[in-house]
């Protein structure tokens, strides 16, 4: 049985690569920080009491600032997978807090690398790179376009990108990046512009608002669907030869015409409900970014399935059912057409939805 750690695992991509590495019969280690409450809603509805015999999904409370600490988990844990998805990953918040984003998100990545150095493991790392870091570099952006970084959250991943490179090189130690553009699910935090879009239409039908509130809405980005990047996350780690490979579906839409689509799809006229505020303004904005993932078709035969429009209808039916209306259920019809059966709408809408208020069910 393979043994998989991942950091983050009770983010987005890391609930969801941990539902896909025990759907593969993985033993799953998943690092969280210490806290005062919890924050595991995400991986609640597959979480099993350590102390059962089939238990497969264990937690570890731990601090990518602590050298020691990390060289202990490696040395305790020889995993033979390690997923690094750990940041400080929200880009406008990096502007306020830069030390602590270049600490974590650039700084924590070299302990991670340096740890697996000294232990002699034969570790597979990933290191989750971002689009972020190409910032004014004209699209579409490949594995050899040149990094023009414009927030701190982009620099610590620059940072982060090229010391995976350099223990690759230099140390031959088994060292991946995964440079993926914005991808989005049900499970994107809700201060992310595209959750905070699809939560908001859900809280308008519901009555609870009656305006959303957003920042530049001409931004363009290449939108997909996080479970299907999380499985390019495992495939890049099953290669040979570790590469470093874009991951994105080749094509990019505008916040404007995000809420467009997400009002229009539930019959919202979205002029007259939402309003722009400088408070959700970068000091540096990315204007385009645009993936050529021709590589990743090439060497990992990995494509998106799941398009612009599905997306929307996907995040727009999970908060309108999670803010207790009947949804349209194009977005249940999407997954049982287009995703495998780890991902199905059971698993990664309701069952999540009934963990969040303490109803989970394994069956």
């Amino acid at each position: 049985m393979k043994r998989a750690v991942i950091t983050g695992i009770t983010g987005q991509d890391g609930s969801y690569l941990a539902e896909l590495l025990l759907s593969k019969g993985y033993e799953v280690h998943g690092i969280i920080r210490r806290a005062s409450t919890f924050n595991t809603s995400r991986i609640d509805h597959i979480y099993e009491d350590p102390n059962h015999p089939n238990a497969k999904l264990f937690l570890h409370h731990g601090d990518l600032s602590s050298t020691e600490w990390i060289l202990n988990l490696i040395y305790s844990l020889a995993p033979d997978e390690l997923y690094h998805l750990a940041a400080q990953s929200h880009v406008k918040v990096s502007f306020d807090i830069p030390e602590y984003t270049g600490d974590i998100t650039g700084l924590g990545t070299m302990r991670l690398l340096e740890a697996i150095r000294r232990s002699g493991k034969k570790t597979r790392f990933y290191q989750a790179s971002s689009s972020e870091m190409f910032g004014s570099a004209p699209p579409p952006q490949s594995e050899t376009t040149v990094f023009q970084p414009r927030s701190p959250y982009a620099a610590a991943k620059v940072y982060a990108h090229w010391m995976t490179r350099i223990y690759r090189e230099g140390y031959g130690i088994y060292a991946a990046n995964g440079i993926l553009f914005n991808h989005e699910s049900p499970r994107r935090g809700e201060t992310f512009v595209t959750r905070k879009i699809t939560r908001g239409v859900a809280s308008i039908l519901a009555g609870r608002e009656d305006a959303l509130y957003l920042g530049n809405l001409e931004a363009r980005r290449d939108w997909g669907y996080a479970p299907e990047y999380v499985e390019a996350m495992w495939q890049i780690l099953q290669q040979d030869t570790a590469d470093d490979f874009v991951i994105g579906t080749g094509e990019a839409h505008s916040v404007r015409e995000f809420v467009e689509e997400a009002f229009g799809y539930v019959g919202l006229d979205w002029h007259k409900l939402v309003k722009t505020s400088e408070r959700y303004v970068r000091p540096l904005e990315v204007d385009v970014l645009i993936a050529d993932p021709a590589k990743a078709r090439a060497k990992l035969g990995w494509q998106s399935q799941i398009g612009f429009r599905d997306l929307i209808a996907i995040m727009i039916d999970a908060d309108v059912e999670a803010a207790g209306l009947t949804s349209r259920g194009r977005g249940k019809v999407i997954l049982e057409e287009k995703i495998g059966h780890w991902n199905s709408w059971h698993n990664s809408i309701t069952r999540l939805a009934k963990a969040v208020s303490g109803q989970a069910s394994q069956h």
